[in-house]
């Protein structure tokens, strides 16, 4: 079994990490076969994935502060997606780019703590993405496992909004109720960087309600999707990223689909260096 990245607190790994690349730039990983460059078409799924996903970290190493690594696009293709997937991680980890696995796990007390064993059972990783739907005991044996629990609370979907919209009694938002659930818990596990090692997946998609859960949850590192293809600007969730560390703009079909020149590996590169770029122009302190 491989041990996590090292041991030290989860959010200080990440602030490390973002400091590195002067950037708070998540890369998703989400390889489809049918958006593959042409001249991966064709071959067997596992051995093109294997190019291309290793092409994505090479590409990105210099400009990413980490990855994001959706489990859903290797666990179709069965064992061998999942073997694919750890081979990734221990490349990811060798370039020092923290490791997020976006498997969204949901569940309680000792199917939790397998989970939470399982994330690093194939590879290395330092965060995953939980759904906080059934409580805390679905969330603290991912923080017990020495792991960040990135969980959900405003995502970029559009139909999010029939449950994390609803108002509750006392006014809150589902959203909100949940954001304070994840402050109360995470100010048990805060690292010397100030962050938690409980963190939240906040849409890029919905600025006005991300500012509000910024003022929920001041200790939660956030992790954004939506930048990019789905039409989230940087500048308008600026003030989430509180002292430069405290978000994670995450792109995915942006930075690995972009329009593939000559070399799809340098078209790669060029994405992640002006997403870069706009986020330090954006969010560094």
């Amino acid at each position: 079994m491989h041990s996590m990245t090292c041991n030290s607190h989860p959010a200080d790994r990440m602030c490390k990490a973002i400091d590195r690349v002067s950037s708070p730039m998540c890369v998703g990983i989400d390889p489809v076969q049918s958006k593959l460059p042409e001249a991966l078409q064709g071959l067997d799924p596992v051995e093109a994935f294997q190019i291309f996903c290793g092409g994505i970290l090479d590409a990105v190493a210099p400009y990413a502060a980490s990855v994001k690594f959706q489990s859903a696009c290797f666990e179709r293709l069965g064992a061998s997606g999942v073997s694919l997937l750890g081979e990734l991680r221990m490349q990811a980890q060798s370039l020092n780019l923290q490791i997020i696995l976006d498997a969204k796990r949901g569940d309680i007390g000792i199917s939790a703590a397998h989970y939470a064993a399982a994330a690093t059972a194939d590879g290395p990783c330092d965060w995953v993405t939980v759904n906080p739907y059934l409580g805390i005991d679905g969330i603290i044996p991912f923080i017990d496992a020495g792991l960040g629990a990135y969980c959900l609370v405003r995502t970029s979907n559009p139909s999010g909004d029939a449950i994390q919209k609803q108002q509750l009694e006392d006014g809150r938002t589902v959203a909100e109720s949940i954001g304070s659930l994840l402050h109360d818990l995470g100010n048990n596990y805060l690292g010397k960087s100030g962050w938690s090692a409980v963190g939240a997946v906040v849409g890029a998609t919905k600025p006005v309600e991300a500012s509000s859960l910024r003022n929920i949850m001041p200790e939660q590192m956030f992790l954004m999707p939506g930048i990019g293809a789905q039409g989230a600007k940087v500048s308008d969730v600026a003030s989430c990223f509180g002292d430069g560390h405290g978000a994670l703009a995450t792109a995915s079909r942006s930075v690995t689909y972009p329009e593939f020149g000559a070399n799809w590996q340098d078209s790669i590169s060029s994405a992640a260096q002006t997403l870069s770029l706009e986020l330090q122009a954006n969010t560094t302190a």
